[in-house]
């Protein structure tokens, strides 16, 4: 059996993996094709991620959200993972 401190600590580390505080993959997202002519929602798709202008580029959370809207305007954005 381990020492009382030992399974405190074992434990705890337990603990922090299980609440969900652990390292989050996340994606860089850059606007690489004008948003001109396009149809509205891929515009509004855009707009969520945060990108209004080519060159414009945010790091968003690798989840299945993301990947969604990524699907959508994949043909207007590159895609980097961090």
């Amino acid at each position: 059996m381990l020492p009382r401190s030992q399974r405190q600590e074992e434990r705890a580390s337990t603990r922090s993996r299980v609440r969900g505080q652990r390292h989050m993959a996340s994606l860089k997202i850059k606007l690489v094709k004008s948003l001109s002519g396009r149809l509205e929602s891929h515009v509004a798709t855009a707009k969520s991620l945060g990108l209004t202008r080519i060159g414009n580029e945010t790091v968003q959370p690798d989840n299945p959200q993301t990947r969604g809207k990524i699907a959508l305007i994949g043909y207007l954005v590159s895609v980097t993972e961090e």
